[in-house]
């Protein structure tokens, strides 16, 4: 049994060594960027990590939104487990202010990799294109180079840990938070329906992404209500035409003060956050109110508001990602409250995919009165907690870290909670929604005291040597 597994393995390490000359996309280079400790993850993000990461900086080729051939960069971040066999991960990163604010140069997020990273799977961050080491201009949520660059990463994240001697089994995870959201459903759709022969999803998790383009969005961009984060519309607009040719020049489509802002923009000279304040105030003095629909010279606005067959509107419905049926166990994680990326996109996405037929689509709202910043923290955790019940780490064929055989009763409950079979040296961690954690108790009896948490849904994590139980309760 043993020799026929690890002949398996260098199959398909070689398999996928040589894949490149099947492909056009072409592992190119690493380059080892920084290290976490396991102490220095615990100390910096929670007490729930396993072991430390590496990170490196790759290269490889992609296509461009012409179809030529890019050198693009992203981040992989590798668990220290000696001769473990891990499970391959894809972490997209939301939006950036610049074209180097980006995980491979160790900012744009990039700690939601180290996350996953920390707790076994080999993660890879796509820093997109356009951004970081890629040519030209970002095609900001455009789901098909999303996608690709995407692909590809992963793809060549196969070469690298050929190369390495890094040992993948056949497990994908797929999330990403914000435009990640976007990215990492756009991603998960490509796969199931265009690239099943490469991969297969194992589970995904898509956190308060701008799914519905031509729906949710659209009436965000034509409504009349206030929006402090009008930047993001010219950058859409922007990659689209990028990406269909949708209009010859900004002024076209934008009122002179506000196509002279985003010009700048374009070429690099102001920053999104910096666009994103001289909008606001140009809006708020021209118009009283930070409303975006102002931004549009008004024979542009018009046509988009009555002819859905309007070149931006078809660009628009082009971008969905939501309507499709996932086949891998999917959560749409969201917060009711963000004030970036309204939680409708996740709403509609979860009741289409499940009118489709999806076998298990569910959303989950980790914090109702969270905003877009606050409900990062919530929506990864639930995703870490999500994802555990399918990952798969292995020695050989020596389970790493399995799941215990445990029960939890009552549940409801009001003051205690009863462990059924736990390992002597077990330790018990108890963290709330947000992902906060009360203090870690040794477990020297089976009951333990929930009498100090308020009431609500709380997450047990039980470890020992033996292997870890990951579970719910709610304290009523």
């Amino acid at each position: 049994m043993k020799a026929l597994f690890s002949y398996k393995i260098c199959l398909l390490l070689f398999v996928f060594a040589n894949f490149s000359s099947l492909q056009a996309q072409q592992f190119i280079s690493s380059e080892l960027k920084g290290t976490f400790t396991k102490d220095q993850l615990n100390a910096q993000y929670g007490p729930f990590f396993e072991n430390g990461v590496k990170l490196y900086k790759m290269l490889y080729t992609t296509p461009d939104l012409q179809g030529l051939t890019d050198t693009a960069s992203g981040l992989i971040l590798v668990p220290e487990r000696p001769n473990a066999v891990m499970p391959l991960l894809c972490a997209q990163h939301g939006t950036v202010s610049s074209k180097n604010d980006v995980p491979s140069n160790l900012q744009g997020g990039f700690e939601l990799g180290a996350v996953f990273a920390g707790v076994g799977y080999v993660t890879v961050m796509p820093d997109f294109l356009g951004l970081g080491e890629s040519r030209g201009f970002h095609p900001y949520v455009h789901a098909e180079s999303e996608a690709s660059v995407s692909v590809d990463m992963l793809l060549a994240a196969r070469e690298f840990a050929a190369q390495n001697n890094i040992a993948l089994n056949d497990q994908l995870f797929i999330t990403g938070y914000s435009q990640g959201g976007h990215a990492s459903m756009a991603l998960h759709r490509e796969i199931e329906q265009n690239q099943s022969t490469l991969f297969t999803v194992t589970a995904a998790a898509h956190l308060s992404g701008p799914y519905s383009i031509s729906g949710v969005m659209r009436d965000l961009i034509i409504g009349d209500s206030e929006y402090f984060f009008p930047a993001y519309i010219p950058f859409t607009i922007i990659s689209y035409d990028e990406a269909y040719g949708l209009f010859d020049s900004l002024s076209a489509v934008f009122k002179p003060i506000y196509a002279s802002m985003i010009d700048k923009f374009f070429e690099g000279t102001f920053s999104l956050t910096t666009l994103n304040n001289l909008l606001i105030a140009a809006l708020e003095q021209n118009n009283g109110a930070s409303i975006p629909k102002y931004m549009f010279q008004d024979s542009v606005l018009n046509a988009v508001i009555n002819d859905p067959n309007h070149p931006f509107n078809v660009a628009l419905r082009n971008n969905d990602v939501y309507d499709w049926a996932p086949q891998a166990p999917t959560r749409i994680i969201y917060c009711t409250a963000d004030d970036q990326v309204p939680y409708r996109n996740s709403i509609v996405a979860d009741s289409v995919m499940n009118l489709r037929g999806a076998p298990d689509v569910m959303k989950m709202d980790v914090n109702p009165t969270a905003d877009h910043g606050e409900c990062v923290l919530p929506a990864v955790f639930q995703t870490y907690v999500f994802f555990n019940q399918y990952r798969d780490i292995s020695t050989d064929i020596t389970q790493i870290n399995k799941q215990l055989d445990i029960k939890i009763f009552p549940n409801p409950t009001k003051d205690f909670i009863t462990i059924s079979n736990p390992p002597a040296d077990a330790m018990v961690q108890i963290f709330d929604v947000n992902g906060q954690l009360n203090p870690t108790k040794k477990l020297n009896s089976n009951s333990i005291s929930l009498q100090n948490l308020g009431r609500g849904l709380y997450t047990l994590r039980i470890s020992s040597t033996e292997g870890i139980w990951i579970g719910k309760v709610i304290v009523n």
